[in-house]
């Protein structure tokens, strides 16, 4: 595997695991939020909304990072 397929690779990985982990912060939420679990309703729906936020709005602002630093270290080399 080429470098840059195994750097694609690593960011796939690690952009679905950011969304299985706001998917999971989500449902932790809902169930504090529905009394399954226990805790105040606030913190469940903070925590619902935490997860949605980061299910759909971190891997795009991961990406974005990830370009500015390969542009950034594009010019730095001259390319």
């Amino acid at each position: 595997m080429s470098p840059q397929e195994e750097t694609a690779r690593r960011r796939y990985i690690a952009m679905n695991a950011v969304r299985i982990g706001g998917i999971a912060v989500l449902l932790i939420g809902l169930m504090i939020a529905r009394k399954v679990i226990g805790g105040p309703w606030w913190l469940g729906a903070f925590l619902a909304v935490a997860g949605l936020l980061a299910f759909f709005f971190l891997p795009t602002l991961m990406v974005r990072r990830w370009k500015r630093s390969e542009d950034e270290g594009g010019r730095s080399r001259g390319e």
